[in-house]
């Protein structure tokens, strides 16, 4: 490849990179566009449309300044804990290769464009293994400037890992102790629970710790089998669809304007329910004693239709084909003791609660530090029964998999590593084909009738240049939920361990097929042939790395600006809304649990593969390296812009994906380091291989210290820090709110949210009730909504006067 295919690739990406931004500075201003770019203020605060104006249509950088002008604080109350990490590995990589860049663009670039004697072309026209390593004689001299440029950087990183590991430690400290109350902090997860003939679970977990910790032992909340309570769930919210259609007939029905995205007065409905009824009452003629008669009319109707609905599901029960029982949608209770008492029958008094319940529970304690030490220490002499680990957050539990017997969970991780492992070989074949296009030689003998196309320049230039890398970007568009769905299988019990443990699959499969299969490959014999000889590697990325490095080059144009551009812009969701609003002429409200979480699971491995390119790239290849800090000062902003306006933090892992990165750039520095070792070997350079190998050395030395220092802190909270916290809520009087708090905080069956309350008046209530989740909780008023940060209500209420 030459530069003027690098140029063609720029060009064609900076076109689509200005065009998408450009258009994202008009549709953000939009009205009709404000649940998709500003989805996280609009749940959070209140965001009055701007009057229709030219500006609206004019294209702005104003969106630019506010992202840059944001402040950590800012941030972190937008995005919380994970959102400032994220950008902390951003800011990390702005700041190594702009030492990079300066070190090998002035320095290295140079050597290696004059390593050889040699006529040049003009620079259009230059191939671009002119400006890589290879371009330079063996036996040079001057390979002590690549030496001490990987010195530079990899001392550099170092220090600046260093740094922001222990800032981001004192981050995830100040999170501990500066959070409010957490009801995580108070709870342990059980999992392997064993089986008692005579009893149930929840009276077999009652008893072993009353036993072994009377002192600080609580109280617990039993997992549930969950498919019955899902099927009343899905009844209630058609049920409360259908109440919120009621509900909206008094409201305005304003439709969205297709143009300017306002509203349309077709008609007018009144907004509250006394306008209402003075309208009624002023055209019927009734005088305002008659109003509250009527207000009593329209509130017995509604329970009549209510109870009618009831007596038809009484009609038509059909029995279940499992249990013989008869299945019910939903049932009206005629006050709240009944409720109450009717909740209390189908959590712990009937037979069948045996079968509900799951091995798994929640079990509560006194204090932050009794509930670390249940949860560290071995409870049982069999490791498989009475499993332990500190609770999530609430918000984080990912229910349907607390009810996986613990047993399974090594046959579910091992069942994936094996799916994940053939996906990656499944893999190879679209990375074989993309190879294959950047080698214009085999690409014209395999397909003879493109030789008279490819004759042309600038059709040259797009299959070599554009072509390959944009169709290896599409076939990853399908590699992260694909390792969602991998992580969900295992059996994580929690929401953002399983954003987790995809963001690390996703990032082994992108290093493994982006980097090693490109470099090692051209065809599967070839690569078949580098995979029986292992002890060969060193050698074959040293003499394939170089060579592959207009390619990387290529790719981050294309994986990195492009999809940048396609991340501000939203183009998946903004089509959805348009289909809803334009189309099916729907206006939702906005709420949490359509709101979208931050993707660590594809961001953060992509900002560390295009890491591992500038680090592998920097001396053998400097040319990358400018293109790479133009995506990172971009990244920089988009991600910004992002977490400030579009992204709803759901749940807060407290900086967890932070040793993920820092053991991936020790990864990239130790391979950058062990190629430069082969190159220099290669290139018969004794003097720069011997000063090499103890900088590999030093780096391992470095990633074991900081292992040592700061890795600790993220696995398991320190006992000091949960004492003074302890010993804070002991002095303020906490407890009892403490209490409180955990009797409701984890609810596994959450009902709707608080829209649901329909009020005709102040007195008395008629309450549909759900049944609950647990014997254990005392509090039957409100619960929590998993997806959402708002309370949602434990009962429906149709308040009766």
């Amino acid at each position: 490849m030459d530069i003027g295919a690098l140029l063609t690739s720029a060009g064609i990406n900076v076109a689509i990179c200005v065009v998408l931004l450009s258009l994202y500075s008009i549709l953000r201003k939009q009205p009709s566009n404000v649940s998709v770019y500003f989805m996280r203020r609009l749940i959070s605060e209140q965001i009055k449309p701007d009057h229709f104006g030219i500006e609206r249509l004019v294209p702005s950088a104003s969106w630019i300044v506010r992202a840059w002008q944001a402040t950590n604080e800012d941030i972190l109350a937008a995005g919380g804990v994970d959102a400032l990490v994220f950008l902390r590995i951003v800011v990390f990589s702005i700041r190594i290769f702009i030492i990079a860049a300066m070190i090998c663009v002035f320095l290295v670039l140079p050597v290696n464009y004059y390593g050889q004697e040699m006529e040049h072309k003009k620079i259009h026209a230059e191939s671009l293994e002119v400006f890589t390593i290879g371009n330079v004689k063996e036996g040079s001299k001057w390979f002590w400037t690549h030496c001490l440029a990987l010195y530079v950087i990899s001392s550099s990183a170092c220090v600046l890992l260093y740094f922001e590991y222990k800032s981001i430690t004192k981050m995830r400290l100040a999170h501990i102790t500066g959070s409010p109350v957490n009801p995580s902090h108070f709870t342990v997860l059980v999992r392997g629970i064993p089986w008692s003939r005579d009893h149930s679970y929840s009276k077999t977990v009652e008893n072993f710790f009353s036993t072994y910790y009377p002192a600080s032992y609580v109280s617990h909340q039993m997992v549930y089998r969950a498919s019955r309570v899902d099927k009343l769930m899905k009844d209630a919210e058609k049920m409360y669809r259908v109440l919120k259609s009621i509900e909206s007939q008094r409201k305005d029905s304003y439709m969205p304007c297709c143009l300017c995205g306002g509203t349309t007065h077709s008609f007018k409905a009144l907004n509250i329910e006394a306008e209402s009824v003075k309208s009624k009452t002023s055209g019927d003629g009734l005088q305002p004693s008659q109003r509250e008669k009527l207000e009593k009319k329209d509130v017995e109707k509604m329970y009549k239709k209510l109870k009618t609905l009831e007596l038809q599901n009484k009609e038509s029960s059909m029995p279940c084909c499992l249990c013989s029982g008869i299945l019910r949608s939903f049932k009206v209770l005629k006050n709240e003791a009944e409720s109450i008492e009717h909740k209390a029958i189908s959590d712990g008094l009937q037979p069948s609660q045996t079968d509900k319940e799951r091995p798994a529970a929640f079990v509560f304690f006194r204090t932050r530090y009794d509930a670390v030490v249940a949860a560290q220490v071995l409870l049982s002499s069999n490791p498989m029964l009475w499993v332990t680990q500190l609770a999530p957050e609430p918000n984080d539990v990912y229910w349907s998999n607390l009810s996986i017997p613990y047993k399974q969970v090594w046959l579910r991780k091992i069942a994936t590593l094996l799916g994940a492992i053939v996906f990656m070989f499944v893999f190879l074949l679209p990375v074989t084909f993309v190879q294959g296009l950047t080698q214009l030689d085999q690409l014209r003998q395999t397909f003879p009738f493109l030789r008279g196309l490819l004759k042309h320049k600038f059709m040259n230039q797009l299959v070599t240049g554009y072509l390959p890398s944009v169709i290896l970007m599409l076939f990853m568009y399908a590699v992260p939920p694909t390792m969602m769905l991998f992580s969900t299988i295992e059996g994580v019990v929690s929401r953002s361990e399983r954003k987790r443990s995809a963001c690390i699959k996703v990032l082994y499969f992108t290093i493994w097929n982006v980097f090693f299969v490109n470099v090692l490959s051209g065809s599967i014999i070839r690569q078949l042939n580098v995979f029986s000889s292992v002890r060969d590697i060193p050698t074959q990325l040293a003499k394939a790395v170089p060579t592959q490095a207009t390619f990387f080059t290529t790719y981050v144009l294309t994986s990195g600006w492009a999809s940048l551009s396609c991340e501000v812009i939203q183009l998946f969701p903004f089509f959805c809304n348009w289909f809803k609003r334009f189309i099916l002429r729907k206006q939702e409200e906005p709420c949490s649990s359509t709101a979208l979480t931050f993707p660590h699971h594809t961001e953060i491995p992509r900002l560390l593969l295009f890491g591992l390119l500038g680090f592998t790239c920097s001396i053998m290849a400097p040319l990358i390296l400018p293109f790479l800090l133009v995506y990172f000062f971009l990244a920089f902003l988009v991600y910004r812009n992002q977490i400030l306006n579009v992204y709803v933090p759901k749940y807060e892992s407290g900086g967890l994906f932070w040793p993920i990165v820092h053991n991936t750039t020790i990864f990239s520095l130790v391979l950058t380091q062990v190629i430069a070792l082969g190159v220099f070997g290669i290139k018969r350079s004794p003097v720069a291989s011997g000063f090499t190998i103890p900088l590999i050395f030093l780096t391992l030395l470095f990633n074991e210290y900081c292992r040592q220092r700061f890795s600790p802190v993220f696995k398991r909270s320190p006992a000091q820090v949960l004492k003074e916290k302890d010993r804070q809520d002991e002095n303020l009087g906490r407890a009892e709110e403490i209490y409180k708090l955990l009797q409701t905080a984890y609810c596994q069956f959450p009902l709707l949210s608080p829209d649901l309350t329909i009020s005709q008046g102040p007195s008395t209530s008629q309450e549909l009730s759900m049944p609950g989740n647990s014997g254990q909780n005392k509090d039957h008023e409100s619960s929590k909504d998993p997806e959402s940060p708002n309370p949602g209500n434990q009962l429906v209420k149709l308040n009766e006067k």
